[in-house]
């Protein structure tokens, strides 16, 4: 299969995710307990937990929700032209989002047999995320999801970072230096992955969240174009479907 080809076969898609609670106060007894027992390993003996909190529920799936998942496809039209395809699901109702998810990825795995789910950093956080929340919140899991016990050989996903690694396991590469090094244009130009609490809880400016997060779709979209040598989509060229 061709360069170009290939592109066709994938669902592209970042997600952003936001503790379940405003702060750490709020958390019921038994769940901050939890949420402190989980993170003790990994942080200064005296810690702020308020910093703490900010800084890791919302990176746990255990702790945190998915407040948008943003989508994206590459797609010909009749006289051939590439475009690439962005829509977003989003909201304060996790449940909502992931069925709509579920439905998505369901239209798309149907009409493309080589379906991949392609992103930056999926298979260790956005791809896991997702799923854990499903099983959560009590929604089965669709087909192209039932990973849970596969081989890592057996998960087909595209996943940029992966593919920078080129095998080297200990190198953790983000989307934005990726972006960079590559001469794409960066997503990071608004917020970043850092703010979008305190977007979400305080602001309470979800589409600022969503633009973000679809621009990130885009940066994984032009990255992938990169690696297979091919021209970068161009903005015109890049339809944002409600």
């Amino acid at each position: 299969m061709n360069n170009i080809q290939a592109l066709f076969d994938l669902f592209l898609l970042d997600i952003e995710t936001v503790p379940q609670y405003p702060d750490h106060t709020s958390l019921p007894q038994e769940g901050a307990k939890l949420f402190f027992d989980k993170i003790s390993k990994t942080v200064p003996e005296n810690f702020d937990s308020e910093e703490v909190y900010k800084q890791k529920a919302g990176i746990f799936a255990e702790f945190g929700k998915i407040i948008c998942i943003s989508t994206g496809f590459f797609h010909n039209d009749a006289n051939g032209n590439t475009y690439l395809k962005i829509k977003s699901i989003y909201g304060d109702d996790e449940v909502s989002i992931l069925k709509q998810f579920v439905e998505l990825t369901d239209k798309f795995c149907k009409h493309k047999p080589k379906f991949q789910f392609a992103g930056h950093n999926i298979r260790e956080f956005d791809v896991p995320y997702i799923c854990r929340r499903m099983v959560i919140n009590q929604i089965p899991l669709p087909a192209c999801l039932h990973i849970y016990g596969a081989k890592p050989w057996e998960i087909c996903m595209s996943d940029t970072m992966q593919w920078w690694k080129f095998g080297d396991y200990k190198n953790y590469t983000s989307l934005h230096l990726l972006a960079s090094i590559l001469g794409v244009p960066t997503s990071k130009d608004d917020i970043d992955g850092s703010m979008v609490q305190d977007v979400y809880y305080k602001e309470k400016n979800i589409k600022r969240i969503v633009s973000y997060c679809e621009k990130d779709v885009v940066v994984v979209a032009r990255i992938i174009q990169r690696f297979k040598n091919l021209p970068l989509i161009e903005q015109e060229n890049i339809v944002f479907v409600d």
